[in-house]
């Protein structure tokens, strides 16, 4: 028995879309995280980028369960005196649909240099129209509830 560990050249990205309207936001991240990182994949390995690219469309329809719309807050820093910045789910999901997905699914990144780049490969958009189709994508493939 041999562990065979994939070369960069070897490994194969693909494009996938996936569709967020009625999606719950949590159960959604973490399939495009697992996605992102090549879990889906036999040759996954934990310090490798084998993942694929994945376009999220419809991000302002996905939906939150229970109060979630009101009491989910979101904060940041200026790092400037009195510079914290809060933001409901509700108003956040107005202003930036994507912000959403984007923020849920850095969540479940590796927190590392190998998470930044993941996290680039995914691509939301809030309506229904992507530039991507160039790219052929095809239908996410795990089967989101």
């Amino acid at each position: 028995m041999r562990t065979v560990f994939p070369k960069i050249g070897e490994v194969r990205r693909d494009w996938f879309v996936v569709d967020a309207e009625g999606k719950t936001l949590g159960r959604l991240a973490t399939e495009v995280a697992r996605v992102l990182m090549g879990k889906h994949k036999p040759l996954y390995t934990p310090h490798l980028q084998v993942g694929d690219f994945v376009v999220v469309v419809n991000a302002e329809k996905v939906r939150l369960t229970g109060k979630k719309w009101t009491d989910k807050i979101y904060r940041h820093h200026s790092m400037y005196p009195g510079g914290l910045k809060e933001i409901s789910a509700r108003d956040l999901l107005a202003k930036q649909p994507a912000k959403l997905i984007e923020h849920a699914v850095r969540g479940m990144l590796p927190k590392n240099r190998i998470g930044d780049r993941l996290i680039r490969k995914m691509k939301v958009y809030a309506g229904d129209r992507h530039p991507h189709a160039a790219q052929k994508p095809a239908p996410f493939p795990v089967a989101l509830s």
